[in-house]
């Protein structure tokens, strides 16, 4: 693992969840608030996101060396609030990102859970982590898309590359 590689990682987490959540958003406030089963870890579209924003957020927290005692999002109830939150923070993640040096990836993380509990890892794997978490999310929020309204665009990491690469329209 590497800076390049995390920071590549990373420009394709926000294009992914960007992607997937300005699909979903087309749809409606209304669609996105429809419950569509417990099956789900969420089962409205809008808390699936404003679930990814607060992982990205409290994982953010505890790089920088703090450790919140709560995940927020439950209490953003329209994706246009889930949205204006998630881009000061995406500009912060991204800045995070940007100042990483090849040591940090190594350099121990000490913080807590929402319980308390005391952990340590290294950045680097927490760093993937985070988009690994959120590729997992992002294919539940396209399974209760597709049931909403239909398949909505790929957003793997092949597809990225071919975007960025101008090889994809």
């Amino acid at each position: 693992m590497s800076v390049g590689m995390i920071r590549d990682l990373y420009d394709y987490h926000r294009w992914a969840n960007r992607r997937l959540f300005d699909f979903a958003a087309a749809l409606g406030e209304q669609a996105c608030a429809r419950d569509v089963g417990a099956q789900f870890s969420h089962s409205k579209v809008t808390r699936m996101f404003a679930h990814l924003y607060g992982a990205d957020w409290v994982w953010l927290s505890r790089w920088k060396g703090t450790s919140p005692t709560n995940l927020p999002g439950a209490d953003l109830p329209t994706m246009a609030i889930v949205r204006a939150k998630w881009d000061a923070l995406e500009a912060e993640q991204q800045a995070f990102v940007a100042a990483l040096t090849e040591a940090d990836l190594s350099r121990a993380v000490a913080y807590k859970n929402t319980e308390g509990k005391a952990f340590s890892a290294p950045l680097g794997p927490l760093l993937q982590h985070v988009a690994n978490h959120a590729t997992h999310h992002r294919s539940e929020i396209a399974t209760m898309v597709t049931m909403l309204s239909g398949s909505p665009p790929d957003t793997g990491i092949n597809t990225w590359i071919l975007a960025r690469t101008g090889q994809m329209r």
